[in-house]
C-alpha cells in the first residue's frame, strides 16, 4: 500500500477556496466569484479566531460559508462536480489570482455577505459595501 501523495498547503488552500466559491457562487458572474474570493481574503488577513485562521480555516469555519453545512444542498455536489466543469475552472483560476495577491477587491474590504434575495437580522439597517452579482458585502466596522 502506498502513501497518498502529499499535497502543499497552498495548492490545497487553492481548492478548498475554489470550491467554497463553487459551492457559493457557481451560478454567479464572475465579478461576483471575484467579489466572494475577496471576501474570504479580507477575512484572512484580518485573522478573527471565529473565522477560522489561512484560507482553508476561514473557508470550513462552522457556520461562515453555507456549502460547507451538511445540510446545505451544495455541500454533497462539492464531491460531486463533474469532471471539466466550466464553474470549477474559473472558481479556481479566480483562487489562485486570490492567493497571488492579484484579485482587486471590489468590496471595499467586506467580511460579511449574504444573497441579495434574503436579508438576515445581522444586516438589517446595516449599509452594504457593495452589491455585486446578487451578493449584499459588509465590513465588520459597518456592522457594530
Amino acid at each position: 500500500m502506498s502513501a497518498a501523495p502529499h499535497i502543499p498547503a497552498r495548492d490545497a488552500a487553492a481548492e478548498i477556496l475554489a470550491l467554497t466559491l463553487w459551492g457559493e457562487a457557481a451560478d454567479r458572474p464572475v465579478r461576483a466569484i471575484e467579489a466572494l474570493a475577496a471576501l474570504v481574503m479580507n477575512r484572512v488577513r484580518a485573522g478573527v479566531p471565529h473565522w477560522g485562521q489561512g484560507v482553508a480555516g476561514v473557508c470550513r469555519a462552522p457556520f461562515q460559508f453555507p456549502c460547507w453545512n451538511r445540510n446545505h444542498p451544495r455541500h454533497a455536489a462539492l464531491r460531486e462536480i463533474p469532471p471539466g466543469d466550466a464553474a470549477l475552472a474559473i472558481c479556481r483560476r479566480i483562487a489562485a489570482r486570490a492567493l497571488a495577491g492579484g484579485l482587486p477587491d471590489p468590496t471595499g474590504g467586506a467580511t460579511h455577505f449574504h444573497d441579495a434575495a434574503a436579508l438576515p437580522g445581522w444586516a438589517l439597517g446595516r449599509p452594504a459595501a457593495a452589491e455585486i452579482g446578487g451578493l449584499c458585502f459588509y465590513r465588520a466596522e459597518d456592522l457594530t
